[in-house]
């Protein structure tokens, strides 16, 4: 098994060595450089184009994914080799997604054949865009508390409501969408998890603006949206069973932090700075990077415990620590770098301010605790 996964490491590397464009071998250090697919996306240059291209076909989107469905039907042992190599090289990620991290895994696990052989392939080609609908004006950290409705209208549903805080809404082809389908019924009981087209009559969005002078955020608005019933994933009625799987894979997602940082360690990004750190400034950045080390290992034994085992709530762990030791990276950088940072243009300030909406999506941190306390350690309420 050894000499085969040490095969396997000496073509992938050779592979990357002659189909990774040197354009692409930055690591992706800012939102700019990253490509996200879609109907509409336009490509940065032609060798992200190329990357992405040669990546695909290859099925290394979406390696773990079976290939019958756009991945290259990788075992865990051989993902991480591909990981370890790209990172070797510095090769960017040729595509990211909600589609990869979120609605495909949630497919692969409650999807029909038809919906996977539909909609996954075009997510590893990265020619459909993905966002999601869950959080509404009234339903954050109570999601089960949606009123989004659809009603059945023979083979059809017929969506209205509203939904906030839709990452990416404006840009996005398609929409993974909590729905009420039965008002009377208890509100974990009532929900249903649909699949919109964007272009359908009726959706509309609006980009919010942000402390930090991006619009990443939408409201999402649907007026007698109608959708075919065949678009819903699991059971009518069970979207909440979709759902809460599908949030411990954004948790995961989330927990990885990245922003301006990309993925340059805190130590790297310190040291490109004039003059010293002071002894205290130095011991924290030391101690946060100690910290970043162990996060990533546990994520990695995270990801081989879920080969065999159901890790569910635990994801809540993940999150919590994730995202608020990326806000402790962006911190240090800020404090590091002084009054320089609050430099508007090209600054660390964007950033800085981007990592507190890390804690507050997928689940609050405050939400992330009473899960931590409840669930996993099993703590009386």
């Amino acid at each position: 098994m050894d000499e085969a996964l040490d095969d396997f490491r000496a073509t992938t590397r050779a592979w990357l060595a002659a189909n990774c464009p040197p354009e692409m071998r930055d690591a992706a250090q800012d939102e700019d450089a990253i490509c996200w697919g879609g109907r509409n996306w336009t490509f940065a240059s032609e060798a992200q184009r190329l990357w992405l291209e040669r990546m695909a076909v290859k099925g290394w989107t979406v390696p773990t994914w079976p290939e019958a469905y756009g991945g290259a039907g990788l075992n865990r042992a051989q993902d991480k080799v591909l990981t370890e190599e790209m990172q070797a090289i510095g090769a960017r990620l040729p595509l990211q997604s909600f589609g990869i991290w979120m609605l495909g895994p949630a497919l692969l696990h409650f999807g029909t054949d038809a919906q996977k052989r539909e909609y996954l392939p075009p997510i590893a080609r990265g020619e459909v865009r993905w966002c999601q609908g869950y959080s509404e004006p009234g339903a954050g950290s109570d999601l089960a508390s949606v009123q989004t409705r659809a009603e059945v209208d023979g083979d059809m549903y017929v969506v209205n409501g509203q939904k906030v805080w839709t990452s990416y809404a404006d840009k996005a082809d398609w929409i993974f969408a909590l729905v009420r389908t039965d008002r009377n019924a208890p509100k974990h009981k009532g929900i249903s998890f649909i699949l919109i087209d964007m272009t359908t009559p009726g959706v509309t969005t609006r980009p919010i603006r942000l402390i930090s002078g991006q619009s990443p955020f939408c409201e999402t608005f649907f007026d007698d949206v109608r959708t075919p019933r065949a678009q819903r994933v699991g059971d009518e009625n069970r979207g909440w069973d979709v759902a809460k799987y599908l949030l411990n894979h954004e948790r995961e997602m989330i927990s990885g932090g990245g922003g301006v940082l990309g993925d340059r360690s805190l130590g790297a990004v310190l040291a490109e700075m004039d003059g010293e750190l002071d002894a205290t400034l130095r011991a924290e950045a030391i101690d946060c990077e100690i910290d970043t080390l162990a996060m990533a290992l546990t994520l990695e034994r995270y990801k081989d415990q879920a080969e065999t085992t159901e890790i569910g709530d635990a994801s809540a762990m993940l999150k919590y620590a994730g995202t608020e030791l990326n806000k402790r990276r962006h911190e240090l950088v800020m404090k590091a770098k002084g009054s320089d940072a609050l430099a508007w243009e090209g600054g660390e300030a964007e950033g800085w301010l981007r990592t507190k909406a890390n804690s507050i999506e997928g689940g609050t941190s405050e939400v992330m605790l009473s899960i931590i306390s409840r669930r996993v350690l099993g703590l009386p309420g």
